[in-house]
């Protein structure tokens, strides 16, 4: 039977005071432990060589739209990525001074102070006594956490340290991730609802327009491409099942978005103002060349407009179909 505390010492070498576990030593001093996080954090500081192969449901885009747009889970990169946004302008500032990490109550407005009292709101003279053991913990903690922690942990983080340039980079992970939250005025936030995504796993499991569903499946596609996105080509797509909506609908081949309102128009199934607003909207035409659209004259486009399309276009699919 294992000890009921870690047998190793300290850096004061003192007894270390953790519970030990089978290998009668705590999860921080655990010499198989302590090498697998040397491990990880000497793989991130290499550069691997950058593959572009991708699964295969990746490149068809055979995943669920929870699983593109994540707003109930997190994927293994996003948590990843937060990681090290923290860790690169937050925890590699504070792990560089022994003395600013370590310190206990006499540094109250120290970051390892907070996080033990206000987040962990565990009794503070239990904090590790180096910044190697106190980095060691946090790191432990945050990737065996719920994925809904991580985002306490995130904001709790961002909200204390209060860096615009750290706000920024990273709700840029947020977006690149395709997370549904972003840090907002403190808080992080919704930015993608679960009607949004119910609405998108409709138009997609629709059989009664494959045309339809083709194209919104390929900006999804194109949208949740991780190392080579494309947004112009996503929103080219979403636009497309919607002229494919509208061919439907009016039984030709060559119809437009315009041709669609006019046919709901002159059956009075939709008010004049607002097939004003959709026209404006979509600042949507056709001409022999295919698809025109203003958006996509943008020199730079990113993935909350990518989004944007996919989201506006099917709520506009599934608003004509129900007035079918």
């Amino acid at each position: 039977m294992p000890s009921s505390t870690c047998k190793a010492l300290t850096a004061s070498g003192e007894q270390c005071r953790l519970k030990a576990g089978a290998s009668g030593y705590c999860h921080i001093h655990d010499p198989d432990k302590v090498a697998e996080r040397k491990a990880a954090r000497q793989a991130s500081t290499e550069r691997p060589q950058i593959t572009t192969v991708r699964r295969f449901s990746q490149r068809k885009g055979f995943k669920s739209v929870n699983e593109v747009i994540q707003t109930d889970g997190m994927s293994d990169e996003l948590r990843n990525s937060i990681w090290n946004v923290l860790s690169h302008h937050v925890f590699a500032r504070y792990r560089a001074s022994l003395e600013t990490f370590s310190v206990l109550v006499s540094g109250r407005d120290d970051l390892t102070y907070h996080l033990w009292t206000h987040f962990y709101k565990t009794p503070i003279d239990r904090i590790p006594n180096t910044s190697e053991a106190v980095f060691n913990h946090v790191f432990e903690w945050f990737f065996g956490c719920g994925w809904y922690e991580v985002y306490d942990f995130l904001e709790f983080v961002l909200s204390y340290v209060g860096d615009e340039e750290l706000n920024q980079a990273a709700n840029e992970i947020l977006e690149r991730e395709l997370s549904g939250y972003r840090f907002v005025s403190g808080v992080i936030t919704d930015i993608t609802d679960e009607q949004e995504i119910d609405m998108l796993q409709s138009a997609l499991a629709d059989p009664d327009y494959p045309s339809v569903r083709a194209h919104l499946q390929r900006a999804l596609e194109l949208l949740s491409d991780r190392e080579n996105p494309d947004y112009r080509n996503s929103i080219k797509e979403s636009i497309s099942a919607v002229e494919s909506l509208a061919c439907a609908v009016t039984y030709e081949p060559k119809a437009t978005l315009g041709d669609a309102l006019k046919v709901l128009e002159r059956s009075g199934k939709i008010h004049p103002a607002l097939k004003e607003a959709f026209s404006k909207l979509y600042g949507y035409a056709s001409d022999e060349g295919g698809i025109r659209h203003a958006m996509l004259e943008e020199p730079t486009l990113s993935a909350a407009d990518a989004k944007f399309f996919l989201l506006s276009c099917t709520s506009f699919i599934n608003y004509v179909k129900s007035k079918l």
